[in-house]
């Protein structure tokens, strides 16, 4: 970033303008600089790999030393360096061949590692260093950013789940008034879905792949035919924590990179879900929100506290999803052995994760501001006797009572129905006497079912 404190005002992306803190911990991972010290990453690592291949007479192994001046390169890139490769790129028109060119550059002066020059980037093709880098990219951010937040989302839900788990609250399905649940089963419904969802987005394998121009090692034959170059790549592709693509064209289908994206997006749409949800019931009044010093609701009406928080996660998650939809769907087609559209999609890869981390953290701080309102939500039960004719016919069913669901249809259905009206029908209903004393004593508030035990084994 520039060190221009007015710059953030000239982005174009609010990821590095009004946003740019929030997505401070993906800088350093999708950058164009991320990207050039993976790619260098890559690149050492495949010649250390050479050089370790008896077969390959004409590399002779490097020192312990040496392999340390080559992975410190790697390790310790800095943003000086990446700035050397962008200045060569200038004369290759080729950012993969700077690189090449850099590590030959710091390089060409050691007494051990200068004779080994041109076995930096042999038999690649540039997809073979991409695909590996972007690959090590997403592996970083998944287990280092992404998982975390997740987590850090999941305990905040289930610790609310816990708290409110025996908190009644009228449910509404289609709009209407329903069978009640709890304020904590309903928050336990959604860590349910994310703990699923990011168990997949954990376990989706990241492919990798180094076999050359067309995937058929043709290369990497016509130089040393006796090696098992099949094995040599697998083993090279695992040692980088990848998982071994052995069936490529050009490049790496991308099937993993999809599949990453789709689990993300399944995890942002669950997300979207919860904060429409939570709007509703802020809108109820079954939540209030904290109210900061300092802050305006409305630019018109002083008495407005919005859900903002809410509102900016929706909006970003929406923002991501539209670009995980996009990777998922455009990545894995190219034409023929290649195209290179796969390119300047896969440099947008950040942009999509910066959406989603900011959208997780305006969840949590959303969630950080609410308070139940057990008053209101206790009103909207008692002004709904309706929602116990389920458990009235559902009783006269097992009893053998003619008609149940018709005559609670027939005593509910568009009509306001009290207290007195609900425990007159069921004090004229021919049931054994502790099932009619059970449903007497029966409230909106009590007919929770399970709920609360669900809530707490979450």
């Amino acid at each position: 970033m520039s060190a221009d404190p007015n710059a953030q005002l000239l982005a174009l992306s609010p990821l590095d303008g009004r946003y740019a803190a929030k997505v401070d911990a993906l800088r350093p991972i999708f950058s164009e600089f991320g990207l050039i010290k993976a790619r260098v990453k890559v690149e050492v690592e495949w010649l250390l790999a050479l050089a370790a291949e008896p077969g390959i007479a004409e590399l002779a192994p490097f020192s312990d030393a040496a392999a340390a001046r080559l992975r410190a390169l790697a390790d310790g890139l800095s943003v000086a360096d990446a700035a050397r490769v962008k200045e060569i790129e200038r004369t290759t028109n080729h950012d993969v061949k700077a690189v090449e060119y850099l590590i030959k550059e710091r390089l060409k002066d050691d007494a051990e590692l200068g004779p080994a020059l041109e076995f930096v980037h042999f038999a690649c093709t540039s997809e073979d260093i991409n695909n590996l880098s972007y690959a090590l990219m997403l592996n970083e951010a998944r287990q280092h950013v992404l998982l975390p937040k997740l987590d850090q989302l999941i305990q905040v839900l289930r610790a609310m789940a816990h708290e409110h788990a025996a908190l009644p609250m009228l449910s509404r399905t289609h709009g209407q008034t329903a069978s009640p649940t709890t304020v904590g089963k309903e928050i336990a419904n959604v860590v349910a879905r994310l703990l699923r969802q990011g168990e997949t987005l954990a376990a989706a394998q990241m492919p990798g792949k180094i076999n050359g121009a067309v995937g058929n090692y043709n290369a990497h034959v016509a130089a040393y035919p006796d090696i098992d170059w099949p094995a040599f790549s697998q083993r090279f592709v695992a040692s980088l924590g990848l998982d071994w693509q052995p069936y490529t064209t050009q490049i790496e289908p991308h099937d993993g990179i999809a599949e990453i994206c789709d689990a993300q997006r399944r995890i942002d749409t669950i997300c979207v879900d919860l904060c429409r949800d939570i709007w509703g019931y802020i809108s109820l009044g079954y939540f209030k929100q904290a109210v900061k010093a300092g802050e305006v609701g409305s630019s018109t009406m002083p008495h407005k506290v919005n859900p903002i928080d809410f509102e900016n996660a929706e909006g970003n998650f929406g923002i991501a999803n539209a670009l995980f939809e996009h990777f998922a769907a455009k990545l894995p087609i190219s034409r023929w052995q290649r195209d290179l559209t796969d390119s300047t999609v896969l440099r947008a890869l950040g942009t999509a994760f910066g959406h989603a981390l900011i959208g997780y953290d305006a969840l949590l701080r959303g969630l950080g501001k609410l308070s139940v309102n057990p008053e209101r939500l206790a009103a909207d039960l008692d002004a709904s006797w309706e929602v116990l004719a389920e458990a009235v016919q559902t009783v006269m069913r097992r009893h053998g009572l003619p008609n149940p669901y018709e005559q609670l249809k027939a005593l509910t259905r568009g009509q306001g129905i009290t207290e007195a009206s609900m425990r007159e029908f069921i004090a004229g209903l021919d049931l054994p006497a502790a099932d009619k004393q059970r449903l007497m004593a029966m409230t909106p508030g009590r007919y929770s079912g399970l709920a609360e035990r669900l809530a707490r084994e979450i």
